[in-house]
């Protein structure tokens, strides 16, 4: 395996290399981004210029700097790099490049850092594999992955890094990158003369959502189709970007961490009855290609839990949503769950239904089975009746309001309390029916009463 310098310099004079590999900064001074862990005087910036580095996870977004970082640390610390894919390796090159390392160590030999790139998609037996190597120091492991380690890192391992949390670059971040890419004339553009306007650049950073890597290849491919004017200046202007950048895919997987962060994120906003940020959230899963049946389900589970009697008619917008992406498809029934999650974030809430049904399954999970009173048993045989079946059942119908007051819980539990109607939206005019009712329970005139 080449040494980490030797490769940096092929890359650099081959011009078959990606502008972002050739862009990729070789030392702290030069990295963009991540000011608290590796600004001046950070923990991790001192653990690696004093030579002291523990294995590390680093979480973070694509193009966020988890590659470029783990390169860096290594070339500061003098450490040979190896970097491998999980994607495509596997623990026979583990084993190679822990034995290799075995070898590079001595007294004065030289330690290796081991770099795993998407270490997520790493199974437990192949992390497994790594985890005596990292405790007995054969090699300083630092992986990378996009999604929560805490998920997709087998706890062992996990015990003995520190997980490092990169955040997404920033809109002036990503803009200083682009910007020096133009300028460098050895490892960029600055011999192509290229020049871009304001309108055209603040297209570029917004494209790239917040990955540099993502900008880099944009405005490379720009830089590839525009021709010079007679100054040998290349004009990068907003059409160009436009038709090099095309339809921007969006950063979505569907069964991973981004996938449920959103959906919390939809759920919430309706919870908050904020209708905007709930159509933000909804546009976000359904433009990056979430099954909407997916979705129609989460509304429906809203429906009943967060908004239940104080508004029915929201689980029947909820499932007619369902039906239309049945009925209708995609993307067609983009509106109908529009409409409906605008419905749900609108509607009054209360969340009694989802209380009430907990304390329900509490008690069945906690306590006996207990026998249905006979009195609310249907009596189908001579022999059950005989027994008491449906004896002293009251019929409500023939009641003054087609109400009688009954026992209709088991002794044991028959003063038990699950429901308590909040006094919102439809819910306030069920509490008051109760109260009438119920008044021992429910109140008089209306009033909550929660024993």
């Amino acid at each position: 395996m080449q040494d980490m310098f030797e490769d940096r310099a092929r890359k650099i004079k081959s011009k078959q290399a990606p502008l972002a590999s050739r862009m990729r900064p070789v030392s702290l001074d030069e990295f963009v981004g991540q000011e608290h862990i590796v600004g001046p005087g950070k923990a991790l910036r001192q653990a690696i210029e004093a030579d002291r580095l523990p294995s590390l996870i680093l979480w973070g977004p694509p193009g966020s700097g988890k590659t470029t970082l783990a390169s860096i640390i290594a070339g500061t610390t003098r450490s040979f790099f190896a970097p491998v894919s999980a994607v495509s390796a596997g623990v026979a090159d583990l084993r190679r490049i822990v034995d290799e390392a075995g070898k590079r160590l001595g007294p004065d030999g030289q330690r290796t850092v081991l770099f795993i790139d998407e270490i997520h998609r790493f199974n437990k037996a192949q992390q497994d594999a790594i985890l005596p190597y990292v405790e007995d120091g054969t090699v300083i492991m630092i992986g990378a992955t996009t999604e929560n380690p805490s998920f997709e890192v087998v706890s062992p391992l996990l015990s003995r890094s520190q997980v490092v949390v990169l955040r997404p670059l920033s809109d002036d971040e990503v803009r200083t990158i682009i910007l020096r890419a133009c300028r460098d004339s050895l490892r960029g553009l600055g011999n192509m003369g290229i020049d871009m306007d304001d309108e055209a650049l603040d297209y570029l950073v917004s494209m790239a959502d917040h990955d540099a890597r993502q900008a880099l290849n944009y405005l490379e491919l720009a830089a590839s189709i525009v021709k010079p004017d007679g100054g040998g200046r290349r004009h990068l202007k907003l059409d160009i970007l436009q038709d090099a950048v095309g339809r921007r895919a969006l950063k979505y997987d569907k069964s991973g961490e981004g996938h449920y962060d959103t959906i919390s994120a939809l759920h919430k906003t309706l919870r908050g009855s904020d209708p905007d940020a709930a159509l933000y959230w909804l546009g976000r899963m359904l433009e990056a290609g979430e099954d909407p049946l997916y979705i129609a389900r989460r509304l429906v589970r809203f429906a009943s839990e967060d908004i239940g009697m104080a508004d029915p008619q929201a689980l029947v917008i909820a499932m007619a949503a369902q039906q239309a992406v049945h009925f209708v498809g995609m993307p067609e029934a983009n509106l109908a769950l529009a409409q409906a999650a605008v419905y749900l974030a609108c509607a009054p809430k209360s969340n009694s239904l989802y209380q009430a049904y907990g304390k329900v399954q509490a008690d069945i999970a906690g306590s006996s089975s207990e026998p249905v009173p006979l009195h609310l048993r249907n009596a189908v045989t001579g022999l059950m009746k005989d027994i008491g079946y449906g004896k002293g059942y009251k019929y409500a119908h023939r009641f003054e309001g087609h109400f009688v007051r009954q026992q209709n819980l088991p002794d044991s539990i028959k003063d038990r309390r699950y429901y308590f109607p909040s006094d919102q939206g439809f819910e306030k005019e069920v509490l008051r029916r109760l109260a009438g009712w119920w008044p021992e329970r429910f109140g008089r005139g209306g009033k909550r009463q929660e024993k």
